[in-house]
């Protein structure tokens, strides 16, 4: 008993923590659901690039999703179009220009040297330095305040810096992003432990805090693999339209309304018990959405609406292994806890198929597949735990010390539970006189 104590007021804590969740954090929607922005790239050929390959395209693919995600945009829907292009869909943009920038924009950094002679018009050449030598990029601050870049150079990049410069000291090595230098500081001594920082001086003069964490955000995307120009953009609203969504949330309260009147209905009692699971079931999933960031697509909203009927099923199977038990004549706790242990077996192998095949559809699937997959294994995975642990140990801490006087209460006729309870208490009669049946 006061095992099943501590249980319910962990359920209370969980249920009390995911309210907080729910009214603290945002829900993201998809596209389809809240509208955005569709911009289309095409890969443009360079003196270097005579041909565009599959293989570049889809680099090109993962560059773009990275740097869109940079920028906090989730649930982008990135896919070809023909052999050169991109359709990007990104959903509930408020800032459209600023997405442009950040997925047309190069993240072109390099390391220079003078290479011309004194009293000539400056020319820096390469040093073979560049930002493929990066491991990443932070905003940061200088001894006077200034905004600054910090970088970070992989193994092969800290070897080619300290190796140039221990050769440049005493000389200016100029730092180029986008072919624009942001600054040219002179090596006072070599530096041997990788990093390096743009300062943003010289004719641009020092960064403020939204150029620093630009050119942080594209320097971590990486440089695109081939150039790519926005030849289209448009914003659209959601294709289901905000008549279409009234309409939806309405149907899914009424379909979920009459399952938990069923429940009520047929099983009394435990139907209340599994109603008031599977509201615990919706708190705690739409919780675990917001703190993931799972991004709530009209496919990811038919996964969560299939793991329900899953969760309810899961019900099902249990309230009628107590019935029979029941029927057979137990008491009432041990019937509840061998219905409970009986249907387990069975709950446990369709839940454990379906997230197999959730799996299979998140590593093979398309974008939209994925989030019909994810939000499907979670409620799955939820709804375990929902009928399993809030179903039982509620059943258990109501009537798990007490008598079944009233059948009725669990959808049971009186002679049913009756006869069998005649039987079993005949049989305990004649086996105290040894008569056998």
């Amino acid at each position: 008993m006061k095992n099943r104590v501590i249980m319910f007021w962990a359920i209370v804590a969980i249920v009390l923590f995911s309210i907080s969740v729910l009214f603290s954090k945002p829900t993201k929607f998809g596209l389809d659901l809240v509208g955005g922005s569709r911009l289309e790239l095409q890969a443009q050929k360079t003196a270097t690039i005579a041909n565009i390959t599959p293989e570049m395209m889809d680099s090109l693919t993962f560059a773009i999703k990275k740097r869109v995600n940079a920028i906090g945009v989730a649930e982008t829907h990135v896919q070809r179009v023909g052999t050169d292009r991109l359709l990007v869909e990104i959903p509930n943009v408020s800032d459209l220009d600023q997405a442009k920038k950040m997925i047309g924009e190069t993240a072109e950094l390099e390391f220079k040297k003078k290479i011309s002679k004194p009293g000539e018009k400056e020319v820096w050449g390469p040093t073979g330095l560049t930002g493929k030598d990066l491991t990443s990029a932070s905003v940061g601050s200088s001894q006077t305040g200034q905004w600054v870049v910090d970088l970070v150079f992989n193994a092969s990049g800290t070897k080619k810096f300290a190796d140039l410069t221990r050769a440049m000291v005493g000389e200016q090595m100029a730092i180029f992003f986008n072919g624009e230098m942001q600054s040219a500081p002179v090596i006072q001594e070599p530096i041997l432990e990788g990093r390096a920082q743009i300062s943003g001086g010289g004719e641009n003069g020092g960064f403020s805090a939204q150029q620093a964490k630009e050119m942080v955000d594209l320097l971590n995307a990486g440089a695109l693999p081939v150039p790519a120009t926005i030849i289209q953009e448009n914003t659209v609203g959601p294709t289901l339209g905000s008549d279409s969504i009234q309409k939806s949330e309405v149907a899914g309260i009424i379909g979920l309304g009459l399952v938990m009147l069923f429940m009520l209905c047929y099983y009394r009692v435990p139907g209340i018990v599994a109603d008031i699971a599977l509201c615990i079931y919706g708190i705690i999933l739409f919780a675990l959405f917001k703190m993931i960031g799972v991004t709530l697509t009209l496919a990811g909203i038919a996964g969560f609406i299939l793991s329900v009927g899953m969760a309810v099923d899961a019900n099902i199977l249990i309230f009628e292994r107590t019935k029979e038990e029941l029927r057979a004549g137990r008491t009432l706790y041990t019937a509840i806890t061998a219905g409970f242990d009986r249907a387990f077996t069975s709950i446990f192998d369709s839940n454990m198929t379906t997230i197999i095949t959730c799996a299979i559809l998140y590593w093979k699937g398309t974008d939209i597949v994925k989030g019909f997959a994810l939000t499907l294994a979670l409620g799955v995975m939820i709804s375990m735990f929902s009928a399993i642990t809030v179903t039982k140990n509620f059943m258990l801490l109501i009537f798990g010390t007490k008598t079944l006087t009233k059948p009725w209460l669990f959808g049971l006729k009186q002679e049913e539970i009756g006869t069998a309870y005649q039987a079993t208490e005949s049989k305990k009669e004649n086996a105290k006189f040894g008569v056998l049946d």
